[in-house]
């Protein structure tokens, strides 16, 4: 292999590990925000289930019916 071909060889493969760092980076980026989208929306719903529930959940509303 001569020293052109081999550092052809290297430059190509750097470009695709850019490349492919570049997508990954996108890709952090974009599940990130869904993370923040679905906390945000955990915090409401859990919010919205305490002003139901009245504060917390009873032991009674946990036990199971009798016929189970």
């Amino acid at each position: 292999m001569t020293e052109s071909s081999r550092l052809e060889l290297i430059e190509t493969k750097l470009a695709h590990l850019e490349s492919s760092l570049q997508q990954l980076g996108q890709t952090v980026m974009r599940q990130q925000r869904e993370i923040e989208v679905l906390a945000e929306r955990n915090r409401v719903l859990k919010a919205q289930l305490e002003m139901v529930d009245g504060g917390g959940a009873s032991a009674a509303g946990l036990e199971k019916p009798p016929h189970y």
